[in-house]
Formats: structure tokens, C-alpha cells, sequence
């Protein structure tokens, strides 16, 4: 039963493990992706293979890792890619609007039916750590630690703003066909690539793009329309890499879902967050714009005003929203002392 008052079923879930959960099942951990992510946290293709994996602060040697694809996905969960059985078509633009309510409870059912009763911690970076604060107000007292990196606890009206403008490349590319383009055996691979590239802008600072790029030009010649500059090709390799694996509605889906996100807006979340015992770190860098560091203090201060012990560090790094996949120094060490910290 979706917050919307739709069910949706069946569900399914691409997930992953790593570790072996304890006998008293005290050592359990989910890890939360972001907007694109999916189940493969570690291992060779892991998303997050600088945090998981052994002997890394997320340590599969020391604890039962759980990761998952999210509800609305296109990675193997149930999202508007797959098959309504009520048609057996594509749901496509029939799919139910998502809550972060509602992905985090898929998340709970699948832990019940692997056997966790409660969790050691939760990690999470940008959504994924959108999807970890959500998890505490959900079930206060199911996780002793929340990690939450390059996050906030709402958009602001610049996020909804490129939000909007890689909706508005996709739903305008003429391979559309009104969310139903699975029906016409096509894809709106332009408008997604766009998408992409304007996205992918946001992830990094100006100075890794100046740095690696600067006016760089493919080859020297007169002016042209056609792509030129280094960072032309670049922007270019990424969104056409991006098509590749990922759905335009699930892009159109979630990053709406985003948008509507202000669970502080909701009185309940007082109610809960008074009642927790779950400790929270928060971490932001200072060259990420597109979850700057004002984001994470607001959530810090909105925190401490109900009781909740919290703690910030702003870590320097030089590249951009991205440093949460990445290992800026001091970053993994403060992760992993936060999560073997006995007290």
C-alpha cells in the first residue's frame, strides 16, 4: 500500500548482500544509493566500491550488508519499465507517483524477509542519505546509526530547477509518445542524454572541470557548430554511457519524487524524531554546490532541536557533489570511526 492509497503488486526487489549476519543480528547494515545508482554497492562495478567491501568502513568482513534497488527503479525492483498485470504492458505513465515513504518501506519489507530485526547502521550519500533520515522517522528505534553524506532534508528551488530541466529534455523529445514509448518500441534517448548532461554539470566543481578540461579543442580548425571542446565530448560520453543503463521515466519518476521531499513539513516527523535513539553523522564538502553545505547545517540545526544527537563536518574536496563516491581525505576514516565507535 503505496502513501497515495494505490497498491501496487506484485513488488520485486534486485538486491544484493555481503557479510554474514550475526548470531544476534547486531551487525546489519543497508546501504541506500542515489538517484541512479543500484543492488551492486561493491565488487568489481560496485557503485560504491571506495565504502564497501572488505577491510572498508562499510566492512563486509565485520557486517551484513544489504543493498537494493530502488522501488521505481530500472535495475531489476519494480518501476514503470515493468509489466502491469493487469495489462500485460509496460505500466510506462501509469505507474503510481512514489513517496520516500514508500521506497523506504519496500526497503523494510526486505529486510523483515531476510531476517533483520534491526540495523547497526545506515549509509547513505545525496538520495541515499535523503532515504536514511527517512528510514529513522519511518521506524525510530530500528537503526543505532544514521550516515548521511551530500544530502538535505529538502530541495531547494535550484535543485528543482535542473530537476525540471532534464524532465523538460525528455518529455520533449519526440521518441516521448506520452510515457508510453516501450508501447512504440522506442526510447527517448536524446532527451535522456540531455538530461544527463545537464545533470552531470551539477555533480562536479568548476575547478575539476577546468582542471581537466579547461578550453582544451578536439582538434584545431576554424569555429563550428558541431561538439569541439574537450569538455563537449565529455559531457557527451556521459549522457550517451547513461542511456545505456538507465529509463527515462524512472529519471522522470524519482527526481519528481525528489522534489515534493520536506518530511520536517509533516508533524509526525517531530513525534518520531523525539522518540529515536539513532545517532546521526552528517557530512558535506566544500566544493559540492549541488547539496551544499547550508543543506546539511539545516538539517543538523532541525536535528538538535528535537533531541537527536547529530554531528557535521564540512570535508574539503575539489570534486563536487560527487566526493561521496569518491575518498577525499578524511572522508572513509570518518565514516568508519563513526561505525565502530562503541559509545
Amino acid at each position: 500500500m503505496l502513501a497515495s492509497g494505490r497498491t501496487l503488486a506484485p513488488v520485486e526487489v534486485a538486491y544484493e548482500t555481503y557479510g554474514r549476519l550475526d548470531d544476534d543480528g547486531g551487525n546489519a547494515v543497508v546501504v541506500c544509493h542515489a538517484l541512479t545508482g543500484d543492488a551492486r554497492a561493491a565488487g568489481e562495478g560496485g557503485w560504491w566500491r571506495t565504502m564497501v567491501g572488505p577491510g572498508l568502513p562499510v566492512d563486509t568482513d565485520r557486517y551484513f550488508v544489504v543493498s537494493s534497488n530502488l522501488l521505481g527503479g530500472c535495475r531489476g525492483t519494480t518501476g514503470p519499465s515493468s509489466t502491469d498485470p493487469r495489462t500485460g504492458r509496460p505500466y510506462g505513465p501509469d505507474f503510481p507517483l512514489l513517496t520516500l515513504g514508500d521506497l523506504v518501506a519496500v526497503q523494510r519489507r526486505l529486510l523483515a524477509h531476510l531476517g533483520v530485526a534491526r540495523l547497526h547502521a545506515a549509509v547513505g550519500g545525496s538520495l541515499g542519505g535523503m532515504q536514511v533520515l527517512q528510514w529513522v522517522i519511518d521506524d525510530p528505534g530500528f537503526i543505532d546509526r544514521a550516515v548521511v553524506v551530500a544530502a538535505s532534508s529538502r530541495l531547494s528551488a535550484e535543485n528543482i530547477a535542473f530537476s525540471a530541466v532534464g524532465r523538460e529534455a525528455i518529455t520533449s523529445d519526440p521518441d516521448w509518445h506520452g510515457g508510453r514509448y516501450l508501447e512504440h518500441g522506442t526510447l527517448p534517448r536524446t532527451g535522456l542524454r540531455v538530461a544527463r548532461m545537464a545533470a552531470h554539470i551539477t555533480y562536479v566543481a568548476a575547478q575539476t572541470l577546468e582542471g581537466k578540461f579547461g578550453r582544451t579543442r578536439r582538434a584545431d580548425g576554424p569555429p563550428s557548430l558541431e561538439p569541439d571542446f574537450e569538455v563537449e565530448h565529455y559531457l557527451r560520453h556521459q549522457g550517451e554511457g547513461f542511456v545505456e543503463r538507465f529509463d527515462a521515466l524512472t529519471y522522470v519518476y524519482l527526481t519528481r519524487m525528489l522534489d515534493y521531499v520536506d518530511p520536517f513539513a509533516d508533524p509526525r516527523t517531530a513525534e518520531a524524531l523525539r522518540r529515536t535513539r539513532t545517532r546521526f553523522q552528517l557530512t558535506s564538502f566544500d566544493s559540492d554546490w549541488r547539496f551544499d553545505t547550508a543543506q546539511s547545517l539545516r538539517l543538523l540545526e532541525q536535528l538538535r532541536a528535537l533531541g537527536v544527537r547529530a554531528e557535521h563536518a564540512e570535508l574539503s574536496s575539489p570534486h563536487g557533489h560527487d566526493s561521496f563516491l569518491l575518498t577525499p581525505p578524511g572522508y572513509l576514516d570518518r565514516v568508519r570511526a563513526f561505525l565502530t565507535d562503541p559509545s
